[in-house]
């Protein structure tokens, strides 16, 4: 073992100074509290937890360390991290402070060969990985001798290891898990976000004889505001004003991919320079994005989460909420990306009434269900299966099969094989103790973000106390304490309301057409389907959100706007069409009235035939389900009538609602089979 002058204080101390330096320039000091840190971490075989707010010197502490193991000939740090963006400023904050920093992750496979001879010749201080590497067999294969050369391991954004963190990341508790079981190497853990039992879950999970350093989460330079009881098209009208006055630029969160792309949209035709930032971008892209933001080339990002954790520009000067999240701890975490190195940033959250739906799902979305699991397991017996086979065979939606494969893989269930999933031998024990208790903190949760929305006292405090903060204090400078919320105030502009309206109701939506058939139904291969069709509204769209609630409730009675709205739709999409459609049919549904009522309205507006040849046998078809037994099902349900006689020519296909798109591949796939030479779809509102 290398000495470290473990219990040297003043070793740390001038380490710490050193990268400080070159982190922050001449004169800058470090607080005792990261001095403490360090040297915590430089003790050997040590397991430290870092819990400190957005902006305290997290990153710091770990480049300080890195700097003095190295300084005495022990081998390099491994830092684990959840986000290429966060790893991509981590690089360049690492070499600034004077270290040789590489990665390993999804995007640089062609540069693992080179990354693994450096680290041989040991000419890289710092090795980032993702936590996904742990299942590529190229890097698990040099894991071992790896651990047993590094000298420190960083695991940050620490709160995704725990079940009860905000963003719990099975991949990287695994990941975790192997990590922590060297016993030379020591152990520092970070994060900004962790209430009291993410805090102490951490600590359990690095060992008994965890430091922890634990420090106010109060933010100083940030203003927290909330403007309740906006409609969702004042929210948008609202956020076009607040951009002409709200300081530098910022971060726009919202909670879907859809909303991000309609409100990007939407303030580009206001004039404000902002780009979109979702998980469904391409990596080139998210950097493209990223790095306009950090040189203020844009306003704003419009966002969803994927932009979060460890994103670092100093200067943000605004973060605001268009509805919330379902957690105090996530909330704080996106927020505290603004102010971190500025006098005075603003944090707003505007509330949507649609927020609860949403956090209902992701409460759930993540907890086993203990015969699901039954049934995966049972389907993989002792073969390996593809994903696809075991979405087939199971009948389980794709995204929660996949979310209950990782925790499985997680209790050492299953194990991946390149892209197929076997058994491991090992039982499933469902914790059905733990999982309640999770679904209870999570409605916990959602009550604690629902009085926040509320103003129930101090914001600041609030969000203090709900991550356990050990001195929470009214903060004199939140909505709540002043009274007065930012420009443009609790209503926006008349103007941007309409701009707002207008904009919303002229936009174009996609519905894309289904690709292949599952396995397991009567179809085989490549769909002979419909062509990319339109809908008039996708998801909660602020567009149409009271006529959408009368489509909810009274699905027969169809508002005169929504079928203005489909006209109008049919106006813009007409142009790009290579023939007229020849006729209207309905879609089959187990109650036609509404699909019926919406054809008649097309035929006659378009001086159209109107063709009603489908009918339906049974009910519903199976609701959240795999794409298998929902085909299988329809194949039965829905019937073209015998003596169908359509014209030759493109065929319109209308629907009030679409969902999964599965009831409108199967009536497509009847009509091209009956002769027609195309399938055009219409639908006044596209679930997602």
């Amino acid at each position: 073992m290398h000495t470290r002058h473990a219990t040297d204080r003043a070793f740390a101390q001038a380490h710490m100074n050193t990268v400080l330096v070159r982190l922050a320039g001449p004169g800058a000091t470090p607080r005792p509290d990261q001095v403490d840190a360090v040297h915590a971490v430089l003790q050997p075989a040590s397991r430290v937890l870092v819990v400190q707010a957005t902006g305290w010197g997290k990153s710091a502490v770990y480049w300080a360390a890195t700097h003095a193991i190295r300084s005495t000939g022990a081998g390099p740090t491994l830092v684990v991290s959840p986000l290429l963006a966060l790893m991509r400023d981590q690089v360049s904050a690492a070499e600034r402070a004077g270290l040789k920093a590489a990665t390993v992750n999804s995007t640089n496979i062609d540069d693992w060969d080179e990354v693994f001879q450096r680290l041989d010749e040991d000419a890289i201080d710092v090795l980032l990985v993702s936590p996904e590497r742990l299942g590529n067999p190229r890097f698990a294969a040099r894991l071992g001798a790896l651990l047993a050369r590094v000298g420190l391991i960083v695991i940050d954004e620490a709160h995704c290891i725990s079940d009860w963190g905000f963003d719990f990341r099975p991949d990287y508790q695994r990941l975790a898990r192997a990590l922590l079981s060297t016993p030379t190497a020591s152990v520092l853990a970070t994060t900004a976000t962790a209430n009291e039992r993410v805090t102490h879950d951490i600590g359990t999970q690095l060992g008994a004889n965890t430091v922890t350093f634990r420090g106010t989460l109060a933010r100083t330079s940030l203003t927290l505001s909330v403007v309740p009881g906006l409609s969702p098209l004042q929210r948008y009208a609202w956020i076009a004003d607040a951009l002409d006055q709200l300081p530098g630029s910022g971060i726009v969160y919202v909670l879907t991919v859809a909303e991000a792309e309609r409100l990007t949209a939407f303030l580009r035709s206001c004039g404000h320079a902002v780009d979109a930032y979702t998980g469904q971008i391409d990596a080139d892209t998210r950097l493209k994005v990223e790095d306009r933001l950090r040189h203020n080339q844009v306003k704003a990002v419009v966002a969803t989460s994927a932009l979060g954790m460890g994103y670092d520009k100093p200067d943000l000067g605004f973060c605001v909420h268009v509805g919330s999240p379902s957690t105090p701890v996530a909330y704080y975490q996106q927020v505290g990306r603004a102010g971190r190195a500025v006098a005075h940033a603003e944090g707003v959250l505007l509330p949507s009434d649609a927020d609860e739906r949403i956090w209902d799902y992701f409460a759930t979305a993540s907890i086993p269900e203990p015969q699901t699991a039954a049934k995966v397991l049972q389907t993989l017996g002792g073969d390996a299966r593809s994903l696809i086979e075991i979405e087939a065979d199971t009948g389980v939606r794709r995204g929660r099969l996949e979310a209950l494969l990782k925790i499985l893989a997680v209790e050492g269930v299953v194990d991946k094989d390149g892209t197929a999933w076997r058994a491991t031998g090992v039982p499933y024990v469902h914790d059905s103790a733990k999982w309640t208790s999770l679904a209870q903190v999570r409605q916990q949760e959602a009550d604690i973000m629902r009085q926040y929305a509320h103003g129930q006292g101090c914001l600041m405090a609030y969000l203090q106390t709900a991550l356990d903060d050990p001195s929470p204090a009214p903060c004199g400078r939140c909505s709540v304490c002043t009274g007065h919320v930012p420009f443009p105030g609790l209503t926006p502009s008349q103007d941007k309301l309409m701009a707002a309206r207008n904009f919303l109701r002229g936009m174009d939506v996609d519905i894309e057409p289904r690709k292949r058939w599952p396995a397991g139904v009567g179809r085989k291969g490549t769909i002979r389907g419909f062509d990319v069709g339109r809908a008039v509204a996708f998801a909660d769209d602020p567009g149409w959100v009271a006529e959408l609630q009368v489509l909810r409730l009274a699905p027969g009675d169809v508002p005169p706007d929504l079928l203005a709205g489909a006209v109008a739709t049919l106006g813009r999409w007409a142009k790009t069409w290579p023939a007229r459609p020849v006729c209207v049919v309905p879609l089959p549904a187990p109650d036609m009235t509404a699909n019926r009522s919406l054809a008649e309205h097309i035929a006659r507006k378009g001086r159209l035939p109107l063709h009603d040849v489908f009918s339906w046998r049974g009910g519903p078809a199976p609701d959240d389900s795999a794409s298998t037994p929902v085909v299988a099902y329809l194949e039965s349900a829905i019937r073209l009538a015998s003596d169908a006689d359509l014209p030759a020519g493109p065929v319109l296909l209308v629907a009030t609602t679409v969902r999964t798109r599965w009831a409108t591949t199967v009536a497509a796939a009847l009509l091209r089979e009956q002769g027609a030479s195309q399938v055009l779809v219409l639908a006044l509102h596209l679930q997602p």
